[in-house]
């Protein structure tokens, strides 16, 4: 008799090489990195509990890589792995960025600031530095927080600004409590980052709100 787990654990293999992989859910897919489960478990079982346990893909892919290691079933090397398909993941979306306009292919833009950001368990606030073209120069966290809040100084992002040469930037930051509405004190302080950037002829091209759930952005509220 063959192995139950192991069975399971084969069948998204099957079925990605007969349909392909937009054919798998998202369950699928993870356990096709897992490769493998254990006894009582198999790798589809696995990837079932840790998307329900970080709240989904979003979360998953966005979780602390000690939490996600510390999951039954999962350990340090199974945790390893998604680490880097993540990391890839990130670095493939950064470097379309900086091939492209950002403002054309908005949606890579926040894909890539999604796996950047979410699921952070502290507030992290970073700066995308853009030239005259709109494409990525560099991507920097600026500041790091408590659970609650983090402080930004407009005149240490004006230097950084100028250092990288910048003719625009994005702002993102995370909201670890998974509301991604903008509180007041976000609103006041994406208005003074535009103004101080405006004396040194650096535009403020958007500012998003980042959770495991979605994306709020600032220009699409008509905030800046």
């Amino acid at each position: 008799m063959r192995n139950t787990a192991g069975s399971q654990s084969e069948r998204p293999r099957e079925r990605l090489l007969s349909l392909g992989a937009g054919a798998l859910s998202d369950a699928e897919l993870v356990a096709l990195l897992l490769r493998t489960g254990t006894s009582r478990m198999s790798a589809l079982d696995i990837a079932r509990s840790l998307i329900a346990r970080f709240d989904g893909l979003a979360g998953l892919l966005g979780a602390p890589l000690a939490q996600v290691v510390a999951v039954d079933g999962v350990g340090p090397a199974k945790g390893a792995e998604l680490a880097t398909v993540v990391e890839l993941a990130r670095r493939s979306l950064a470097q379309q960025a900086r091939e492209r306009d950002a403002l054309a292919s908005p949606q890579a833009v926040r894909d890539y600031l999604r796996l950047l950001l979410a699921g952070r368990p502290y507030e992290v606030f970073v700066g995308l530095y853009l030239d005259s073209q709109n494409r990525l120069l560099a991507t920097e966290e600026l500041f790091r927080g408590t659970l609650a809040q983090t402080s930004v100084y407009p005149r240490e992002v004006v230097k950084a600004a100028l250092a990288r040469n910048a003719a625009s930037m994005i702002f993102a930051h995370n909201h670890p409590s998974g509301v991604a509405e903008p509180s007041r004190a976000d609103e006041l302080l994406t208005q003074a980052l535009k103004q101080a950037l405006a004396l040194v002829d650096v535009r403020t091209l958007d500012h998003f709100i980042v959770v495991n759930a979605g994306i709020t952005s600032f220009a699409e509220r008509g905030l800046l």
